[in-house]
């Protein structure tokens, strides 16, 4: 008997995390579900699902978790998931050093990296993989996994898809570390990782 979702199906489906890209990688074939007759890939939901439970699971473990975008859509949930998991947060350029050079300022001894996007976060990528630090990363059909310890596939192009991500991660990781019973208990609706367009 198949495990039950995370939220109903048509609320994942309301935020279009199941919408890949035209194009696609080989590294990603496991998570297409189909491809539309007008090229655009679906992912399967069922391993959205699974992947997010599974990073939740790992995430919960890590002390110093620190999550990267370059993605303005993204801004607003991943700070919402620094507040709720207490995560360090990167919005913008990331600074070369951050994760690699002890004597900068803003120098961060991270557990984890969390990624939005292999491509426009390849930076932090690089450093995470220099670092020897673990990753934690939202991929499109368009992406690449080199290097990722981790993948999420999902749509990491959509506001709304992203905020889910980020929503369902921080409650289940609350609900890993004891800190929640359940969702019920978890005092952010997806509406405050969304935000404001």
């Amino acid at each position: 008997m198949p495990v039950k979702l995370l939220i109903p199906r048509k609320d994942y489906l309301a935020t279009g995390i199941c919408f890949g890209a035209k194009a696609r990688t080989k590294d990603m074939r496991e998570f297409i579900y189909k491809t539309r007759p007008d090229g655009l890939t679906i992912l399967n939901l069922r391993k959205i699902d699974e992947r997010i439970r599974i990073a939740a699971k790992f995430l919960a473990r890590s002390k110093n978790i620190l999550v990267v975008t370059r993605k303005k859509i993204a801004k607003n949930a991943v700070e919402k998931f620094g507040e709720a998991v207490n995560a360090k947060v990167l919005v913008g350029r990331f600074l070369p050093g951050t994760l690699t050079n002890p004597s900068c300022e803003y120098f961060y001894e991270a557990d984890v990296v969390v990624i939005t996007d292999p491509l426009s976060d390849k930076r932090a990528l690089q450093e995470a993989v220099k670092a020897r630090v673990p990753i934690v990363a939202i991929c499109n059909t368009s992406n690449e996994t080199k290097h990722i310890d981790l993948v999420i596939p999902a749509n990491n192009r959509g506001r709304k898809s992203i905020a889910l991500i980020f929503y369902l991660l921080a409650r289940e990781i609350l609900k890993e570390r004891g800190e929640i019973k359940s969702d019920d208990e978890f005092k952010y609706k997806l509406e405050d990782f969304v935000g404001s367009e």
